[in-house]
Protein backbone atom coordinates (compact mmCIF):
# COMPACT_ATOMS: atom_id res chain seq x y z
CA UNK A 1 0.00 0.00 0.00
CA UNK A 2 1.12 3.58 -0.70
CA UNK A 3 1.11 5.65 2.49
CA UNK A 4 0.81 9.42 2.94
CA UNK A 5 4.56 9.82 3.55
CA UNK A 6 5.34 8.35 0.13
CA UNK A 7 2.83 10.71 -1.49
CA UNK A 8 4.46 13.69 0.23
CA UNK A 9 7.91 12.46 -0.77
CA UNK A 10 6.88 12.07 -4.42
CA UNK A 11 5.33 15.54 -4.50
CA UNK A 12 8.59 16.98 -3.13
CA UNK A 13 10.53 15.18 -5.87
CA UNK A 14 8.34 16.77 -8.54
CA UNK A 15 8.14 20.26 -7.08
CA UNK A 16 11.68 20.74 -5.75
CA UNK A 17 13.95 18.16 -7.39
CA UNK A 18 12.99 18.28 -11.10
CA UNK A 19 11.50 14.78 -11.22
CA UNK A 20 9.70 14.24 -14.51
CA UNK A 21 8.81 11.73 -17.17
CA UNK A 22 11.26 12.86 -19.82
CA UNK A 23 9.36 11.35 -22.74
CA UNK A 24 6.42 9.25 -23.78
CA UNK A 25 7.39 7.92 -27.19
CA UNK A 26 4.88 6.24 -29.48
CA UNK A 27 6.52 3.72 -31.81
CA UNK A 28 4.72 3.29 -35.14
CA UNK A 29 5.45 0.63 -37.75
CA UNK A 30 5.40 2.01 -41.30
CA UNK A 31 5.92 -1.36 -42.98
CA UNK A 32 2.34 -1.36 -44.30
CA UNK A 33 2.97 2.05 -45.94
CA UNK A 34 5.49 0.69 -48.47
CA UNK A 35 4.80 1.49 -52.11
CA UNK A 36 6.90 1.80 -55.26
CA UNK A 37 5.19 5.15 -55.95
CA UNK A 38 6.80 7.98 -53.98
CA UNK A 39 3.65 10.10 -53.80
CA UNK A 40 1.60 7.18 -52.55
CA UNK A 41 4.31 6.30 -50.03
CA UNK A 42 4.32 9.83 -48.62
CA UNK A 43 0.52 9.89 -48.43
CA UNK A 44 0.50 6.53 -46.64
CA UNK A 45 3.13 7.68 -44.13
CA UNK A 46 1.32 10.92 -43.32
CA UNK A 47 -2.03 9.18 -42.94
CA UNK A 48 -0.63 6.39 -40.76
CA UNK A 49 1.19 8.69 -38.33
CA UNK A 50 -1.60 11.24 -37.98
CA UNK A 51 -4.16 8.47 -37.42
CA UNK A 52 -2.24 6.40 -34.85
CA UNK A 53 -0.81 9.42 -32.98
CA UNK A 54 -3.96 11.55 -33.16
CA UNK A 55 -4.60 11.43 -29.40
CA UNK A 56 -1.03 11.04 -28.10
CA UNK A 57 -0.47 14.62 -26.92
CA UNK A 58 -4.00 15.01 -25.52
CA UNK A 59 -3.75 11.79 -23.49
CA UNK A 60 -0.31 12.71 -22.14
CA UNK A 61 -1.59 16.13 -21.08
CA UNK A 62 -4.55 14.44 -19.43
CA UNK A 63 -2.21 12.17 -17.43
CA UNK A 64 -0.07 15.17 -16.47
CA UNK A 65 -3.07 16.98 -15.03
CA UNK A 66 -4.48 13.99 -13.17
CA UNK A 67 -1.19 12.90 -11.57
CA UNK A 68 0.48 16.35 -11.36
CA UNK A 69 3.55 14.72 -12.95
CA UNK A 70 5.32 16.60 -15.77
CA UNK A 71 5.72 14.75 -19.08
CA UNK A 72 8.34 16.91 -20.75
CA UNK A 73 8.26 15.46 -24.28
CA UNK A 74 5.73 13.64 -26.41
CA UNK A 75 7.51 11.94 -29.29
CA UNK A 76 7.10 9.47 -32.13
CA UNK A 77 9.52 6.88 -33.50
CA UNK A 78 8.97 5.11 -36.81
CA UNK A 79 10.39 2.14 -38.71
CA UNK A 80 13.85 3.01 -40.11
CA UNK A 81 13.00 5.00 -43.22
CA UNK A 82 15.75 3.36 -45.32
CA UNK A 83 13.63 0.19 -45.16
CA UNK A 84 10.38 1.97 -46.00
CA UNK A 85 11.73 4.01 -48.90
CA UNK A 86 13.72 1.30 -50.67
CA UNK A 87 11.06 0.57 -53.30
CA UNK A 88 10.24 4.18 -54.18
CA UNK A 89 13.35 6.30 -53.60
CA UNK A 90 15.86 6.62 -56.40
CA UNK A 91 17.82 9.66 -55.17
CA UNK A 92 18.66 11.51 -51.97
CA UNK A 93 16.08 14.11 -52.97
CA UNK A 94 13.36 11.45 -52.82
CA UNK A 95 14.29 10.75 -49.22
CA UNK A 96 14.17 14.47 -48.42
CA UNK A 97 10.48 14.43 -49.45
CA UNK A 98 9.87 11.68 -46.88
CA UNK A 99 11.65 13.73 -44.19
CA UNK A 100 9.36 16.65 -44.98
CA UNK A 101 6.32 14.36 -44.78
CA UNK A 102 7.47 13.14 -41.37
CA UNK A 103 7.95 16.74 -40.23
CA UNK A 104 4.49 17.71 -41.45
CA UNK A 105 2.98 14.75 -39.59
CA UNK A 106 4.88 15.67 -36.40
CA UNK A 107 3.51 19.21 -36.54
CA UNK A 108 0.01 17.93 -37.24
CA UNK A 109 -0.14 15.77 -34.09
CA UNK A 110 1.87 18.23 -31.96
CA UNK A 111 4.88 16.12 -30.89
CA UNK A 112 8.29 17.56 -29.99
CA UNK A 113 10.41 15.25 -32.13
CA UNK A 114 9.96 12.39 -34.58
CA UNK A 115 12.77 9.83 -34.85
CA UNK A 116 13.39 7.10 -37.35
CA UNK A 117 14.90 8.86 -40.35
CA UNK A 118 17.40 6.09 -39.98
CA UNK A 119 19.59 3.49 -41.65
CA UNK A 120 21.15 0.34 -40.19
CA UNK A 121 24.31 -0.44 -42.22
CA UNK A 122 26.12 -2.22 -39.38
CA UNK A 123 27.57 -4.91 -41.64
CA UNK A 124 27.04 -3.62 -45.16
CA UNK A 125 25.26 -0.77 -46.88
CA UNK A 126 22.34 -1.20 -49.28
CA UNK A 127 21.75 1.34 -52.04
CA UNK A 128 18.67 2.56 -50.18
CA UNK A 129 20.71 3.12 -47.02
CA UNK A 130 23.36 5.02 -48.95
CA UNK A 131 20.74 7.29 -50.52
CA UNK A 132 19.12 8.01 -47.16
CA UNK A 133 22.46 8.80 -45.55
CA UNK A 134 23.33 11.14 -48.42
CA UNK A 135 20.00 12.91 -47.89
CA UNK A 136 20.52 13.55 -44.16
CA UNK A 137 22.13 17.03 -44.41
CA UNK A 138 19.26 18.48 -46.44
CA UNK A 139 16.63 16.50 -44.54
CA UNK A 140 17.73 17.95 -41.18
CA UNK A 141 18.32 21.45 -42.55
CA UNK A 142 14.86 21.64 -44.15
CA UNK A 143 12.82 20.14 -41.30
CA UNK A 144 12.28 21.16 -37.69
CA UNK A 145 11.27 18.08 -35.70
CA UNK A 146 12.81 15.16 -37.60
CA UNK A 147 15.75 13.27 -36.06
CA UNK A 148 18.14 10.93 -37.89
CA UNK A 149 20.28 8.01 -36.75
CA UNK A 150 22.63 5.51 -38.35
CA UNK A 151 23.77 2.23 -36.78
CA UNK A 152 27.37 1.66 -37.89
CA UNK A 153 28.31 -1.53 -36.07
CA UNK A 154 27.47 -4.22 -33.57
CA UNK A 155 29.18 -6.78 -31.37
CA UNK A 156 27.94 -9.53 -33.68
CA UNK A 157 28.98 -7.97 -36.99
CA UNK A 158 31.90 -5.61 -36.33
CA UNK A 159 32.15 -2.00 -37.53
CA UNK A 160 31.31 -0.88 -41.07
CA UNK A 161 34.24 1.49 -41.64
CA UNK A 162 32.97 2.56 -45.06
CA UNK A 163 29.86 3.91 -43.32
CA UNK A 164 31.99 5.45 -40.54
CA UNK A 165 34.04 7.34 -43.12
CA UNK A 166 30.88 8.46 -44.95
CA UNK A 167 29.30 9.74 -41.73
CA UNK A 168 32.27 12.05 -41.08
CA UNK A 169 31.43 13.84 -44.33
CA UNK A 170 27.67 13.78 -43.70
CA UNK A 171 28.06 15.35 -40.25
CA UNK A 172 30.25 18.11 -41.70
CA UNK A 173 27.75 18.78 -44.52
CA UNK A 174 24.90 18.90 -42.01
CA UNK A 175 26.86 21.42 -39.96
CA UNK A 176 27.46 23.59 -43.03
CA UNK A 177 23.78 23.61 -44.05
CA UNK A 178 22.70 24.75 -40.58
CA UNK A 179 25.65 27.04 -39.79
CA UNK A 180 23.31 30.02 -39.35
CA UNK A 181 21.93 28.23 -36.24
CA UNK A 182 25.24 27.06 -34.73
CA UNK A 183 25.09 23.88 -36.85
CA UNK A 184 22.03 22.63 -34.94
CA UNK A 185 21.29 20.01 -37.60
CA UNK A 186 24.03 17.84 -36.06
CA UNK A 187 22.19 17.93 -32.72
CA UNK A 188 19.43 15.93 -34.42
CA UNK A 189 21.83 13.31 -35.82
CA UNK A 190 23.39 10.42 -33.92
CA UNK A 191 25.44 7.38 -34.95
CA UNK A 192 25.31 4.11 -33.00
CA UNK A 193 26.95 0.81 -32.30
CA UNK A 194 24.48 -1.82 -31.05
CA UNK A 195 21.46 0.49 -31.50
CA UNK A 196 18.42 -0.77 -29.52
CA UNK A 197 15.04 -1.22 -31.22
CA UNK A 198 13.07 0.36 -28.35
CA UNK A 199 14.97 3.50 -27.31
CA UNK A 200 12.49 6.30 -26.51
CA UNK A 201 15.12 9.08 -26.42
CA UNK A 202 16.05 11.35 -29.32
CA UNK A 203 17.88 11.70 -31.58
CA UNK A 204 18.35 7.93 -31.72
CA UNK A 205 14.80 6.60 -31.38
CA UNK A 206 13.44 4.35 -34.12
CA UNK A 207 10.77 1.65 -34.15
CA UNK A 208 12.69 -1.57 -34.74
CA UNK A 209 11.47 -4.37 -36.97
CA UNK A 210 11.34 -6.68 -33.94
CA UNK A 211 8.58 -4.51 -32.43
CA UNK A 212 4.81 -4.90 -32.73
CA UNK A 213 2.73 -2.55 -34.93
CA UNK A 214 2.54 0.22 -32.33
CA UNK A 215 4.02 0.51 -28.84
CA UNK A 216 4.37 2.96 -25.96
CA UNK A 217 7.90 3.40 -24.57
CA UNK A 218 8.62 5.76 -21.68
CA UNK A 219 11.83 7.43 -20.59
CA UNK A 220 11.84 8.59 -16.97
CA UNK A 221 14.51 10.83 -15.51
CA UNK A 222 15.39 12.26 -12.13
CA UNK A 223 19.02 13.33 -11.72
CA UNK A 224 17.91 16.06 -9.34
CA UNK A 225 16.20 13.48 -7.14
CA UNK A 226 19.32 11.29 -7.04
CA UNK A 227 21.54 14.27 -6.22
CA UNK A 228 19.29 15.37 -3.35
CA UNK A 229 19.18 11.82 -1.97
CA UNK A 230 22.98 11.64 -1.97
CA UNK A 231 23.22 14.76 0.20
CA UNK A 232 22.00 12.61 3.11
CA UNK A 233 24.86 10.10 2.77
CA UNK A 234 27.85 12.41 2.34
CA UNK A 235 30.95 10.79 3.83
CA UNK A 236 29.28 7.38 4.22
CA UNK A 237 30.78 4.17 2.79
CA UNK A 238 30.13 2.87 -0.73
CA UNK A 239 27.62 0.28 0.45
CA UNK A 240 25.43 3.01 1.94
CA UNK A 241 25.88 5.15 -1.16
CA UNK A 242 24.81 2.32 -3.47
CA UNK A 243 21.74 1.49 -1.39
CA UNK A 244 20.59 5.13 -1.51
CA UNK A 245 20.93 5.34 -5.32
CA UNK A 246 19.22 1.97 -5.82
CA UNK A 247 16.22 2.79 -3.61
CA UNK A 248 15.79 6.22 -5.20
CA UNK A 249 15.97 4.76 -8.73
CA UNK A 250 13.25 2.28 -7.73
CA UNK A 251 10.89 5.12 -6.76
CA UNK A 252 11.62 7.06 -9.96
CA UNK A 253 11.03 4.01 -12.15
CA UNK A 254 7.70 3.19 -10.47
CA UNK A 255 6.40 6.57 -11.60
CA UNK A 256 7.53 5.86 -15.15
CA UNK A 257 5.82 2.48 -15.05
CA UNK A 258 2.59 4.14 -13.88
CA UNK A 259 2.63 6.69 -16.71
CA UNK A 260 3.50 4.02 -19.29
CA UNK A 261 0.63 1.79 -18.24
CA UNK A 262 -1.85 4.68 -18.13
CA UNK A 263 -0.82 5.94 -21.58
CA UNK A 264 -0.98 2.39 -22.95
CA UNK A 265 -4.45 1.79 -21.51
CA UNK A 266 -5.93 5.09 -22.66
CA UNK A 267 -4.47 4.94 -26.15
CA UNK A 268 -5.22 1.24 -26.60
CA UNK A 269 -1.60 0.63 -27.60
CA UNK A 270 0.68 -2.02 -26.00
CA UNK A 271 3.19 -0.93 -23.36
CA UNK A 272 6.76 -1.64 -24.41
CA UNK A 273 9.50 -0.61 -21.98
CA UNK A 274 10.58 1.89 -19.37
CA UNK A 275 14.01 3.36 -20.08
CA UNK A 276 15.81 4.08 -16.81
CA UNK A 277 18.29 6.56 -18.22
CA UNK A 278 19.13 9.59 -16.09
CA UNK A 279 18.88 12.37 -18.66
CA UNK A 280 19.91 15.88 -17.54
CA UNK A 281 18.51 19.24 -18.67
CA UNK A 282 20.15 22.68 -18.72
CA UNK A 283 18.20 23.55 -15.53
CA UNK A 284 20.20 24.04 -12.34
CA UNK A 285 19.67 21.02 -10.09
CA UNK A 286 19.05 18.61 -12.96
CA UNK A 287 22.62 17.58 -13.70
CA UNK A 288 24.55 14.31 -13.86
CA UNK A 289 27.74 16.25 -13.07
CA UNK A 290 26.17 17.39 -9.79
CA UNK A 291 25.49 13.76 -8.85
CA UNK A 292 29.16 12.95 -9.41
CA UNK A 293 30.15 15.93 -7.28
CA UNK A 294 27.73 14.81 -4.54
CA UNK A 295 29.64 11.52 -4.50
CA UNK A 296 32.80 13.40 -3.56
CA UNK A 297 34.41 14.66 -6.79
CA UNK A 298 35.43 18.30 -6.97
CA UNK A 299 34.37 18.44 -10.64
CA UNK A 300 33.18 15.96 -13.24
CA UNK A 301 36.33 14.80 -14.99
CA UNK A 302 38.47 14.60 -11.84
CA UNK A 303 40.28 11.31 -11.14
CA UNK A 304 37.67 8.81 -10.00
CA UNK A 305 34.98 10.09 -12.39
CA UNK A 306 34.82 6.91 -14.46
CA UNK A 307 34.44 4.80 -11.32
CA UNK A 308 31.69 7.12 -10.06
CA UNK A 309 29.79 6.87 -13.37
CA UNK A 310 30.13 3.07 -13.32
CA UNK A 311 28.70 2.91 -9.80
CA UNK A 312 25.84 5.29 -10.66
CA UNK A 313 24.92 3.42 -13.83
CA UNK A 314 24.88 0.02 -12.14
CA UNK A 315 22.83 1.07 -9.12
CA UNK A 316 20.27 2.91 -11.26
CA UNK A 317 19.77 -0.27 -13.26
CA UNK A 318 19.54 -2.48 -10.17
CA UNK A 319 16.90 -0.25 -8.61
CA UNK A 320 14.98 0.17 -11.85
CA UNK A 321 14.85 -3.51 -12.70
CA UNK A 322 13.11 -4.19 -9.40
CA UNK A 323 10.49 -1.54 -10.25
CA UNK A 324 9.53 -2.75 -13.73
CA UNK A 325 9.51 -6.10 -15.48
CA UNK A 326 9.97 -4.38 -18.83
CA UNK A 327 13.15 -2.34 -18.76
CA UNK A 328 14.77 -1.52 -22.08
CA UNK A 329 16.06 1.22 -24.33
CA UNK A 330 19.43 2.51 -23.17
CA UNK A 331 18.90 2.62 -19.37
CA UNK A 332 21.75 4.26 -17.50
CA UNK A 333 23.25 7.73 -17.25
CA UNK A 334 23.45 10.12 -20.18
CA UNK A 335 26.43 12.47 -20.11
CA UNK A 336 25.64 15.11 -22.76
CA UNK A 337 27.70 18.27 -22.44
CA UNK A 338 25.28 20.86 -23.82
CA UNK A 339 22.28 19.61 -21.83
CA UNK A 340 24.02 19.58 -18.43
CA UNK A 341 25.15 22.84 -16.83
CA UNK A 342 27.53 20.93 -14.51
CA UNK A 343 29.27 19.29 -17.48
CA UNK A 344 29.53 22.68 -19.19
CA UNK A 345 31.21 24.15 -16.11
CA UNK A 346 33.60 21.18 -15.95
CA UNK A 347 34.64 21.75 -19.57
CA UNK A 348 35.05 25.48 -19.05
CA UNK A 349 37.35 25.06 -16.04
CA UNK A 350 39.46 22.40 -17.79
CA UNK A 351 38.39 19.42 -15.67
CA UNK A 352 36.67 17.60 -18.54
CA UNK A 353 38.07 16.76 -21.98
CA UNK A 354 36.83 14.69 -24.90
CA UNK A 355 39.33 11.98 -23.96
CA UNK A 356 37.94 11.78 -20.39
CA UNK A 357 34.38 11.73 -21.74
CA UNK A 358 35.37 8.83 -23.98
CA UNK A 359 36.68 6.92 -20.95
CA UNK A 360 33.39 7.58 -19.13
CA UNK A 361 31.41 6.19 -22.05
CA UNK A 362 32.90 2.76 -21.38
CA UNK A 363 30.62 2.52 -18.35
CA UNK A 364 27.72 4.95 -19.00
CA UNK A 365 24.58 4.25 -21.00
CA UNK A 366 25.46 5.86 -24.31
CA UNK A 367 28.49 7.78 -25.53
CA UNK A 368 29.86 11.11 -26.70
CA UNK A 369 26.67 13.15 -26.64
CA UNK A 370 26.11 16.76 -27.71
CA UNK A 371 29.81 17.52 -28.03
CA UNK A 372 30.58 20.83 -29.80
CA UNK A 373 33.93 20.92 -31.62
CA UNK A 374 35.62 23.52 -33.85
CA UNK A 375 33.95 24.06 -37.21
CA UNK A 376 37.20 23.42 -39.08
CA UNK A 377 37.56 19.88 -37.66
CA UNK A 378 38.37 17.54 -40.55
CA UNK A 379 35.81 15.00 -41.76
CA UNK A 380 38.30 12.19 -41.17
CA UNK A 381 38.89 13.35 -37.60
CA UNK A 382 35.14 13.14 -36.99
CA UNK A 383 35.21 9.63 -38.46
CA UNK A 384 38.11 8.68 -36.18
CA UNK A 385 36.22 9.88 -33.09
CA UNK A 386 33.20 7.87 -34.23
CA UNK A 387 35.33 4.77 -34.85
CA UNK A 388 36.75 4.93 -31.32
CA UNK A 389 33.30 5.09 -29.78
CA UNK A 390 31.96 2.30 -31.99
CA UNK A 391 34.88 0.14 -30.86
CA UNK A 392 33.99 0.71 -27.20
CA UNK A 393 30.44 -0.47 -27.88
CA UNK A 394 31.47 -3.44 -29.98
CA UNK A 395 34.06 -4.79 -27.53
CA UNK A 396 31.98 -4.15 -24.40
CA UNK A 397 28.74 -5.52 -25.87
CA UNK A 398 26.89 -2.30 -25.10
CA UNK A 399 25.22 0.55 -26.94
CA UNK A 400 27.49 3.49 -27.69
CA UNK A 401 26.72 6.59 -29.72
CA UNK A 402 28.21 9.81 -31.01
CA UNK A 403 26.33 13.10 -31.40
CA UNK A 404 29.08 15.54 -32.32
CA UNK A 405 28.61 19.07 -33.64
CA UNK A 406 31.36 20.80 -35.63
CA UNK A 407 30.12 24.36 -35.15
CA UNK A 408 30.95 26.21 -38.34
CA UNK A 409 32.69 29.54 -37.73
CA UNK A 410 33.52 28.81 -34.09
CA UNK A 411 36.63 27.57 -32.33
CA UNK A 412 37.80 26.32 -28.92
CA UNK A 413 36.38 28.43 -26.10
CA UNK A 414 33.44 29.80 -28.10
CA UNK A 415 29.89 28.86 -27.17
CA UNK A 416 27.29 27.16 -29.37
CA UNK A 417 23.68 27.92 -28.44
CA UNK A 418 20.93 25.49 -29.48
CA UNK A 419 18.07 26.46 -27.18
CA UNK A 420 15.42 24.49 -25.30
CA UNK A 421 16.38 21.07 -23.95
CA UNK A 422 19.41 21.05 -26.27
CA UNK A 423 20.92 23.91 -24.27
CA UNK A 424 24.33 25.34 -25.14
CA UNK A 425 27.86 23.99 -25.21
CA UNK A 426 31.44 25.25 -25.07
CA UNK A 427 33.44 24.29 -28.16
CA UNK A 428 35.93 21.62 -27.05
CA UNK A 429 39.45 20.96 -28.22
CA UNK A 430 39.99 18.00 -30.57
CA UNK A 431 43.22 16.05 -31.03
CA UNK A 432 44.68 17.47 -34.25
CA UNK A 433 46.92 14.53 -35.21
CA UNK A 434 45.77 12.79 -38.39
CA UNK A 435 43.92 9.47 -38.65
CA UNK A 436 43.30 9.86 -42.41
CA UNK A 437 45.11 6.73 -43.56
CA UNK A 438 43.45 4.58 -40.89
CA UNK A 439 39.80 5.55 -41.45
CA UNK A 440 40.24 5.55 -45.24
CA UNK A 441 41.28 1.88 -45.49
CA UNK A 442 37.73 0.78 -46.27
CA UNK A 443 35.95 -2.44 -45.42
CA UNK A 444 34.88 -3.70 -42.03
CA UNK A 445 36.55 -4.12 -38.65
CA UNK A 446 35.70 -7.74 -37.76
CA UNK A 447 33.54 -8.72 -34.81
CA UNK A 448 35.48 -9.53 -31.61
CA UNK A 449 36.10 -13.14 -30.64
CA UNK A 450 33.57 -13.05 -27.78
CA UNK A 451 30.77 -12.26 -30.27
CA UNK A 452 30.57 -15.88 -31.38
CA UNK A 453 28.07 -17.11 -28.83
CA UNK A 454 25.13 -19.36 -29.59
Amino acid sequence: MININEVIETNAMIEKENLDVRTVTLGISLLDCISDNLDVLNDNIFRKITTVAHDLVRICQQIEREYALPIVNKRISVTPVALIGASACRSPEDYVTIAKTLDRAAHKVGVNFLGGFSALPAKGMTESERLLIESIPRALAETENVCASVNLGSTKTGINMDAVLLMGRIIKETAELTKDRDSIGCAKLVVFCNAPDDNPFMAGAFHGVSETDNVINVGVSGPGVIRTALESVRGKDFGTLCEKIKKTAFKITRLGQLVAQEASHRLGIPFGIVDLSLAPTPAVGDSIAEILEAMGLEKAGAPGTTAAVALLNDQVKKGGIMASSYVGGLSGAFIPVSEDHGMIEAVQCGALTIEKLEAMTCVCSVGLDMIAVPGDTKETTLSGIIADEMAIGMINQKTTAVRIIPVIGKTVGDEAVFGGLLGSAPVMKVNSFSCDDFVSRGGRIPAPVHSFKN
